[in-house]
Protein backbone atom coordinates (compact mmCIF):
# COMPACT_ATOMS: atom_id res chain seq x y z
CA UNK A 1 0.00 0.00 0.00
CA UNK A 2 2.89 2.09 1.29
CA UNK A 3 4.75 1.83 -2.20
CA UNK A 4 1.63 2.16 -4.81
CA UNK A 5 1.41 5.36 -2.64
CA UNK A 6 5.07 6.37 -3.45
CA UNK A 7 4.58 5.30 -6.99
CA UNK A 8 1.35 7.11 -7.86
CA UNK A 9 3.58 10.42 -5.82
CA UNK A 10 6.47 9.92 -7.81
CA UNK A 11 3.79 9.93 -10.76
CA UNK A 12 1.95 13.16 -9.75
CA UNK A 13 5.29 14.64 -9.91
CA UNK A 14 5.87 14.17 -13.29
CA UNK A 15 2.89 13.97 -14.82
CA UNK A 16 0.69 16.24 -12.40
CA UNK A 17 0.40 19.14 -15.07
CA UNK A 18 -1.47 17.41 -17.69
CA UNK A 19 -4.01 16.18 -15.45
CA UNK A 20 -7.51 18.14 -15.21
CA UNK A 21 -8.00 20.53 -12.22
CA UNK A 22 -9.99 18.46 -10.70
CA UNK A 23 -8.03 15.21 -11.08
CA UNK A 24 -4.97 17.30 -9.83
CA UNK A 25 -6.95 18.34 -6.48
CA UNK A 26 -8.22 15.60 -6.13
CA UNK A 27 -5.00 13.15 -6.48
CA UNK A 28 -2.89 16.00 -4.20
CA UNK A 29 -6.13 16.05 -1.75
CA UNK A 30 -5.41 11.88 -1.26
CA UNK A 31 -2.36 11.20 -1.74
CA UNK A 32 -0.42 14.18 0.11
CA UNK A 33 -3.38 15.72 2.57
CA UNK A 34 -4.43 11.89 3.37
CA UNK A 35 -8.17 12.85 3.13
CA UNK A 36 -10.73 10.22 2.66
CA UNK A 37 -12.53 10.02 -0.31
CA UNK A 38 -15.67 11.30 1.25
CA UNK A 39 -13.95 14.01 2.48
CA UNK A 40 -12.85 14.97 -0.86
CA UNK A 41 -15.90 14.41 -2.06
CA UNK A 42 -17.88 16.61 0.12
CA UNK A 43 -14.83 19.66 -0.53
CA UNK A 44 -15.43 19.32 -4.47
CA UNK A 45 -19.29 18.73 -4.47
CA UNK A 46 -19.23 15.18 -5.86
CA UNK A 47 -19.84 11.64 -4.76
CA UNK A 48 -17.40 9.59 -2.73
CA UNK A 49 -18.00 7.58 -6.21
CA UNK A 50 -17.04 10.07 -8.11
CA UNK A 51 -14.10 10.65 -6.52
CA UNK A 52 -13.22 7.06 -6.74
CA UNK A 53 -13.90 7.36 -10.34
CA UNK A 54 -11.53 10.48 -10.65
CA UNK A 55 -8.84 9.12 -8.67
CA UNK A 56 -8.84 5.38 -10.98
CA UNK A 57 -8.79 7.29 -13.96
CA UNK A 58 -6.32 9.89 -13.07
CA UNK A 59 -4.37 6.57 -11.87
CA UNK A 60 -4.38 4.89 -14.86
CA UNK A 61 -3.83 8.42 -16.96
CA UNK A 62 -0.54 8.67 -15.50
CA UNK A 63 0.43 5.16 -16.09
CA UNK A 64 -0.27 5.13 -19.50
CA UNK A 65 1.57 8.58 -19.89
CA UNK A 66 5.29 6.44 -18.07
CA UNK A 67 4.16 3.31 -19.80
CA UNK A 68 4.96 5.48 -23.38
CA UNK A 69 7.28 8.30 -21.55
CA UNK A 70 9.19 6.32 -19.13
CA UNK A 71 10.32 9.36 -17.29
CA UNK A 72 9.94 7.57 -13.77
CA UNK A 73 11.82 4.96 -14.53
CA UNK A 74 14.52 6.88 -16.21
CA UNK A 75 14.11 9.37 -13.30
CA UNK A 76 15.24 6.24 -10.75
CA UNK A 77 17.80 5.20 -12.89
CA UNK A 78 19.75 8.26 -12.66
CA UNK A 79 19.00 8.25 -9.14
CA UNK A 80 20.64 5.30 -8.57
CA UNK A 81 23.62 5.90 -11.15
CA UNK A 82 24.54 9.19 -8.93
CA UNK A 83 24.30 7.23 -5.85
CA UNK A 84 26.88 5.00 -7.19
CA UNK A 85 28.62 8.03 -8.45
CA UNK A 86 28.66 9.64 -5.20
CA UNK A 87 29.73 6.16 -3.68
CA UNK A 88 32.85 5.69 -6.00
CA UNK A 89 33.77 10.04 -4.82
CA UNK A 90 33.48 8.79 -1.17
CA UNK A 91 35.62 6.02 -1.72
CA UNK A 92 38.58 7.06 -4.08
CA UNK A 93 38.54 10.26 -0.97
CA UNK A 94 38.37 7.71 1.57
CA UNK A 95 41.15 5.83 -0.12
CA UNK A 96 43.19 9.12 -0.80
CA UNK A 97 43.48 9.81 2.71
CA UNK A 98 44.42 6.47 4.06
CA UNK A 99 47.44 6.84 1.20
CA UNK A 100 48.31 10.13 2.78
CA UNK A 101 48.27 8.55 6.02
CA UNK A 102 50.45 6.12 5.35
CA UNK A 103 52.74 8.30 3.49
CA UNK A 104 53.14 10.19 6.82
Amino acid sequence: MLEQRLYLAELFDIYGPLLTDKQQKCLSMHLFEDFSMSEIGEDLAVSRQAVYDILHRSEQTMAAYEKKLGLAQRLREQRQELTEIYDDISQLSSDKKMDEKEAN
